[in-house]
This record gives C-alpha cells, structure tokens and sequence, in this order.
C-alpha cells in the first residue's frame, strides 16, 4: 500500500434522490436501518395465507402456560386467525399491535429502528421465525398489562449490546412482559443484548419458556421484581450458555418449575458465571434433571426461599449448590416427561433454537436452501467447508447454505466467482464456536514458488456475488513474532471481491490488513454491508476498493507483535465516484494505549492517482486510543486530497471539528447515510 499520485479531482456524487429511488431502507439519527418506512406502501407486500393454516400454526404451550386461569383456556396464541408473512418492521409492528389474531410469520432479518425498540404486542398472537431465516436485530418484544395468549417461537432475537456489558442505561431486552399472562416462548436464539434475554415481571404469569439458546449475554432471565407472590413459570429444555447471571433469577414466583435445562460455563471464553439458578424472595422452586457443567455457584437460594432438587448433574462446577424447603408438585398442574440429565448436551445441541420445520409452508419448503454440512467428526456431509463449496453446482440459481458445525477448520476457503448465493453458517451457540483460521502472509512461499501476497494470503476469498457468512469467526493466526525475517507481513483473514457480500454476526481476526473488502475490478461495484460484528486488528484492517459499511458493530485494536500501540483503521482506495467504507453506530476499542491509532489513511493502489479514497465515521464511540488527528497520509499521497470525515461520534476519542479534523454538516451527512452506500441493496438473511 504505498504509491505517489496526485491530487484527484472530486466529481459531485449523484443526488441522493437518484441513489435511494427503489431503496426501501431509512437511517434514523440514532443510525440503524429498517426495511420500510410506510404501512401504505409497505403492506402490499405482506402475503396473506389463503389455504388452510399449517399444522405448526396450531401449537399450543405445555407447562404453566397450557393451564387454564385468568380466563384463559391455555396459551395457543393466534390460532385460527389471518396467517400473514412480513419481511418489514412495519409490516410487523402493524400486525403485532393489532387487536385481532394473527398468526406472524417472519421471513428474514429485521433491524430495529431505532435500536432497543420494543414491539408493543397484543392479544391473541403468534410470532413466529419462517424456519432459520426470521431474525431480529437491535430490539424485541414487549407485553404490557394483561396482554395474554402469546406465542413468541423459532426466532434469532440478537445485538441490541451497546458496548457495555453491565449496562444501567439501556434496557434493550429481547422480550420483556409486565403484567403479562399465558405466554409461550420456544425454540429461540436469544443472544447479545444490552440488558436481559428474557424479563417476566410485575406478576406476569402462565408463562413456558422452552427449548431455547440463550447466549453471550450478562443478564440472562429474569423473574419478579414485586412484592407479590402470583408467578406461575415452567423453564424447560433450555441451553444457557456464555452467561454471567440470572440464569435464571426468580423473585418471588409463588412457582417455578426448571427441568431438563443445560446450563454450560463454556472454558475458554471471557464470559463467567457468578450463579447460575437462584430463588429469591418467596419463591418455591422445583428444579429437576438439569445439567451444570462448569458454572460458579450453580443452585442458590435465600433464606425465606425453597428449592427442591431432584435428578441433577454437576460437571465442574464450583460454589454453592443449595437446596431445602417445600415446594409444590409440578404433576398436579400438567404433564411432563423428563429426560436424562447426562443426555442433555446431545438433546439441546440438537433440538434447542430455531428449527427448519417451524414457520414454513409446503410451498416455503419447497423454495427453501439447499443445506450442506460440515463438521470434522464425520457427522455431516463434509468434513472440510472447501470440500462443501466444491459441492456447489457452478451458477448454481438459489441460495445453498453450508452449516458448519462448532469445531476449528485450519483450511484455505474459497469461494469461486461462478458460484453465488452461497451462505456459511456456524451452527454453535456463539460465533466463537466454529473458527476458520490459517496462517498464511503476503510474503509466505507457495509451494509452486513465488509468495502469495496480500490478497492471495486470505484466509477466505469471497468472488462470488450475494455471499452471506454468519455466526462464525475467520481468522488469520499469522505470527508476525516468529516470522521476522519474512518481507511482507500483511495477513489477510477474509478477502471479499463481489457484489452484494453480507457479513452478519460473525468475528473477523488479525494483525495487519485483517479484512480486505474488494471489488472484482476496479469498474465494477462490489457492495458489502458488515453488522453486529467484530473486525480485529492494527495496522490497516478495514481496507480495500469496496463499497462498504461496517454497523452497529465492535471495531477492536490491537497491539502491535512487539508490544506497541500504533496503527490505522481504515486504509481505502476507493475509484473516484464510488462510496468508500462507511463505519456507522459502531464501538471503537480496545487494550492499546492513548493516542495511537489512526481512523484512516488514502491507499492509491499501484500508485494509481485517479483513486478519491474515501472513510465516512458517524455516530460512532470512539475509545481515547483514537489519535486527535485521526487522518493521516500514506505513502506520499494527502488525506486532505481524499474524501475522510466524521460526524457526531461520540467517547474519548471524539473531537470537535478543525482542519485537521473534519466534520460533515448536517446536510452533508444526510446524504452519507446506510442507505446511500448500498444504493438499492436490502441486505436480508436468507
């Protein structure tokens, strides 16, 4: 990256009315997107059922939530009302606040607008994920007093975190009932929020909760908070994982039925338990045939409070492990068959979260993905994820998803052009579960000679268009220490040169040059849009020609090899007229010391003048490590000659605006926004 030029002539971008014609996507101030903005509009794209209902539709809840009281004969949500399809919040909220029946199936990703929203849902309603593809990003669900017969089922409720783990300024659940009763929560991923996954308060009742993966979260499930003593709650075949407390906490439920639960304190990991079930107040728990493995004080109680523990299994746990009191017999309210504990991890990493066969129609699944697995047991299709993108048919005509499961695939993955519509998912309960790493550099010897430069030394290269990777990290493990007498350092981990490229929930890892967002040529548009993400790095590891937005994600710096703090975020060499890399609603930080890194820096490639570089950072935290000048030059080129800005960041690292430091105007800045870099793209996993 270092070639003279000269200064390039800035052409004026076409207007933003141009750009955004057909663009369903606003920004809001606080910066996330949502695919819609006007019911009028928007609801014509609901599809409405006009066969019979499918069988899914008419499930009903087990536990507390199937008993009848309050008037309500068991929970079955919006049976026998209109089964409509939405893609939109608009869409959803429309029907969700509705106060007839509706069944409400959610057919891809929904980013919440503005983050921490909560849909305030009413009677009579199922929400329901169409198979894996129903996502809700950035927000949930909210009932309110007396709202009852709901069913929430089969969705990825995620990344609403806001960067703070024990956060006491945003309370961004995924659901969160007051006064609520008869409520079923199943077969959900809930994951990363900025306070609890599930809250059950202010003497909501009749509530089940099964069959769910709760994950990397501080604050997991908690119930009560009054002084009454009305809860009814059974907690059923859940895996709880990556989680430090209230796993769950009840306060106060006059019953609290917990079996079949598998509460894992994974090793390894930054996230560690302080307790796992507790029971407070008066509460009366009946806990049974669940598993603990590796959890700090896993049973706890008060004083006033009872446990009964019947059939569970310890694995490394350590603590307090409580019980005493009376409590109740579950078997007088309902039915229930319990499994074996020591059978749960095989149970719940096979049947918790969302399943394929839940929210879709017989015309939905014969649409639905071709699914290719991998796993290095052998007990998927492949052992390898090159071996499953070989298995690709070329130009293949829809969507082949390559489900990876937890494990570390040291391989080379590439994605070749004539293949597109290609997903890689990890299938683990966190995108630290399933790593694909190698350790090639820019100078390392091919085996054919010569080296594999910057580009060739990726991890994985994505050529080919609407690419998706989710839930997984890409790494490049180079060791830049040992490797010393090694010229070229650079050490690609993910190398994307295509169009449409969406990267959701993943983590990318590195040194120098971590991700390269590229194009297929330098004519040709090569959009990707990075969300609720981690990009690692130090030196130039956001780069490349791409249009580009990394939102609402964590940008983490790191340590140089030898110890010092010094490097650049960004380092584009984007074709005049074209977006460059746009870093929205973001985090910036990480263990490096004050002052030191650069936000960006204008790489000409090849020496190449006619390139107008170009870093947009907005509405974004920046960590002190964020240097008071945050641009810089490189390799004889000006940024002050390119197109870097920022505009209304935010923390230490945040700066009023000078010549050194520049910063859009409102207007300006109106026309920066998501929606102008992906230029008619509505990025929607599938």
């Amino acid at each position: 990256m270092s070639e003279p030029r000269s200064k390039a002539q800035h052409r004026r971008r076409r207007s933003r009315t141009a750009l955004a014609v057909g663009v369903p996507l606003a920004l809001t101030a606080a910066g996330t997107f949502t695919y819609g903005t006007d019911l009028g509009i928007l609801g014509s794209s609901v599809q409405q059922a006009s066969a019979a209902a499918p069988a899914w539709a008419a499930d009903t809840a087990d536990g507390f939530a199937s008993v009848n009281s309050l008037g309500q004969n068991g929970t079955y949500g919006g049976r026998g009302g209109q089964v409509v399809t939405v893609t939109t919040q608009a869409e959803l909220e429309k029907y969700a606040t509705a106060t007839q029946p509706y069944v409400i199936v959610v057919a891809g990703t929904i980013n919440m607008n503005p983050v921490g929203k909560e849909i305030k849902v009413q009677s009579d309603k199922t929400i329901v994920g169409r198979g894996t593809a129903g996502h809700i990003v950035g927000g949930g669900f909210f009932l309110g007093q007396g709202v009852h017969n709901v069913i929430i089922r089969n969705l990825t409720i995620r990344d609403a975190y806001q960067g703070i783990w024990n956060d006491k300024d945003h309370d961004f659940d995924a659901i969160q009932m007051d006064g609520a009763h008869h409520v079923w929560i199943d077969h959900n991923d809930l994951r990363h929020m900025a306070d609890g996954l599930i809250d059950v308060r202010k003497d909501s009742t009749n509530v089940t909760v099964s069959w769910n993966k709760l994950s990397d979260n501080n604050k997991t499930f908690g119930i009560g908070w009054t002084e009454n003593v009305k809860t009814d709650i059974t907690i059923h075949h859940n895996w709880i994982r990556e989680t430090e407390q209230r796993n769950p906490s009840a306060d106060n439920a006059a019953h609290a039925h917990l079996y079949n639960n598998f509460l894992e304190d994974a090793p390894g990991t930054a996230i560690k338990s302080s307790y796992g079930n507790y029971s407070r107040g008066g509460t009366k728990m009946v806990l049974e045939n669940s598993l603990f493995q590796g959890v700090n004080n896993p049973v706890i109680k008060d004083s006033g409070a009872a446990v009964v523990q019947r059939g569970n299994s310890f694995s490394g746990t350590s603590g307090r492990n409580e019980s005493g009191g009376s409590a109740f017999d579950p078997k007088t309210y309902y039915p229930y068959s319990l499994d074996k504990a020591t059978d749960l991890p095989s149970i719940l990493k096979a049947g918790a979260g969302p399943r394929a066969s839940i929210g879709t129609t017989a015309a939905t699944k014969a649409a639905a993905a071709t699914t290719l697995t991998v796993a290095q047991d052998g007990s998927g299709q492949y052992r390898t994820v090159q071996a499953a993108v070989n298995a690709v048919p070329a130009n293949n005509p829809s969507r082949v998803v390559i489900a990876v499961k937890p494990g570390t695939y040291r391989e080379l993955v590439k994605v070749p052009s004539n293949k597109p519509h290609v997903t890689i998912q990890g299938t683990g309960g966190s995108r630290k579960d399933t790593t694909i790493v190698y350790n090639n550099a820019s100078g390392t010897p091919k085996p054919g000679g010569g080296t594999y430069g910057t580009g060739g030394s990726a991890t994985v290269a994505v050529e080919a268009d609407d690419f998706q990777a989710r839930n997984l990290t890409i790494s490049n493990d180079f060791d830049e220490k040992a490797n010393q007498s090694l010229n070229g350092h650079q050490a690609v981990a993910l190398r994307t040169a295509a169009d449409k490229v969406f990267l959701d929930g993943i983590i990318v890892s590195g040194d120098q040059d971590t991700l390269l967002l590229d194009t297929a040529s330098k004519d040709r548009l090569g959009r990707v849009y990075v969300s609720n993400s981690y990009v690692i790095g130090n030196v130039d590891f956001i780069f490349g020609r791409a249009t580009a937005v990394v939102d609402r994600s964590v940008i983490t710096l790191k340590k140089r090899w030898d110890g010092t703090s010094s490097g650049y975020v960004t380092a584009p060499s984007t074709a005049a007229n074209r977006k460059g890399i746009l870093i929205a609603n973001s985090t910036v930080n990480g263990d490096v010391s004050a002052g030191t890194f650069y936000l960006g820096r204008p790489w000409h490639a090849g020496g190449d003048a006619s390139l107008d570089p170009q870093t947009t950072v907005r509405n974004t935290s920046l960590s002190n490590a964020v240097r008071s000048t945050p641009w810089t030059d490189m390799s004889g080129f000006s940024w002050k000659d390119d197109r870097f800005a920022e505009y209304k960041n935010s923390g230490a690292g945040a700066g009023p605006a000078s010549s050194n430091r520049p910063h859009l105007s409102d207007a300006q800045a109106a026309d920066q926004e998501v929606a102008d870099w992906l230029a008619g793209w509505t990025p929607s996993a599938s």
